[in-house]
């Protein structure tokens, strides 16, 4: 029999081995990271404090800016501290939680953007129904289902992920741990982790993305017998800042997980992942938030406040 070493610890490859593009990546995403915690806390803030916030679609926003913050903490100062470390390890349990806690904080996301879609539709469709529709009882149950679809997501992949072995190379060619990069590097059979994840994410993305579709598909009908092209626009201007966002979220979790092993580049990859974990949760403040008039409102007003108290 051979003698087979269980491995236990992982290095972080990254982005580069170059210590001067590894300083500079550092002084980049320190100041995205700090920008995205100030803009997605600041949200929570925002809809805390301010009565006017107090419905549905603020509260739903204030649920994907926590998301967003702590996904964000999930894997960036993680990756910070490697870029300034010379050893880049993990433990394989430590490993597991992030990669746990990630897909969970990806896949909860995917479900509330369907959630924030279809509180949208009903907003603009069934003004009247609105407050009887959306009441905080339906709120909190979609909020609560798009977790529990998350963790047990996570769970299917995460369980699946640490039953396999990883005896041979311990390099993650990917500045966190994430699925794809540690399936191509286990040294037993993983067409069943494949196919797991082809068949989650696909029926995740395929569900949500109806749902996503459907509602905004209404949406564009009501907005059509709109007699007045004023409210048109304002439609317009906040559907499709929230399309946008969805479209731009779903685009990149599908190009990064359906897909067949082959097509697996874990340099490009990355480049990829950044986009959906980094730059994506420090955009959605201003995509789903900044430009909303009523949030613009209760901004001026808080400075406002703090500035007579100062």
């Amino acid at each position: 029999m051979k003698n087979i070493t269980e491995v236990s610890i992982f290095i972080l490859r990254g982005f580069t081995d170059n210590t001067e593009l590894q300083i500079l990546l550092f002084f980049l995403f320190l100041p995205i990271y700090l920008f995205t915690l100030l803009g997605n806390l600041g949200m929570v803030v925002l809809v805390a404090g301010d009565s006017r916030l107090h419905n549905p679609m603020y509260y739903f926003l204030s649920v994907l800016s926590s998301l967003d913050a702590c996904f964000s903490t999930i894997i960036t100062p993680k990756m910070l501290v490697d870029f300034v470390s010379e050893k880049k390890v993990i433990a394989l349990s430590g490993c597991a939680i992030q990669m746990f806690l990630a897909v969970t904080c990806g896949t909860t996301e995917c479900f509330l953007l369907a959630a924030m879609a279809y509180d949208r539709y009903v907003a603009i469709y069934h003004p009247l129904l609105y407050s009887v529709i959306m009441c905080p009882r339906v709120c909190v149950a979609l909020i609560m289902a798009s977790f529990v679809g998350g963790i047990m997501n996570s769970t299917v992949h995460t369980v699946a992920t640490c039953s396999l072995s990883f005896c041979g190379s311990n390099d993650i060619q990917h500045f966190f741990c994430d699925i794809p990069p540690l399936l191509a590097i286990s040294c037993t059979d993983t067409h069943l982790n494949q196919l797991l994840l082809f068949v989650f994410v696909s029926s995740i993305e395929a569900v949500t993305s109806l749902i996503v579709l459907l509602s905004y598909g209404y949406i564009l009908l009501a907005m059509l017998k709109m007699p007045s092209a004023a409210g048109r626009r304002k439609v317009f201007s906040t559907c499709g800042s929230h399309l946008t966002g969805v479209s731009v979220y779903y685009g990149t979790v599908l190009f990064m997980y359906v897909r067949p092993s082959s097509a697996y580049a874990l340099e490009h990859d990355m480049f990829v992942s950044v986009f959906y974990t980094i730059v994506i949760p420090m955009l959605n403040p201003i995509i789903y938030s900044l430009r909303n008039k009523d949030v613009k409102e209760a901004l001026t007003k808080l400075c406002r406040k703090h500035l007579c108290m100062g």
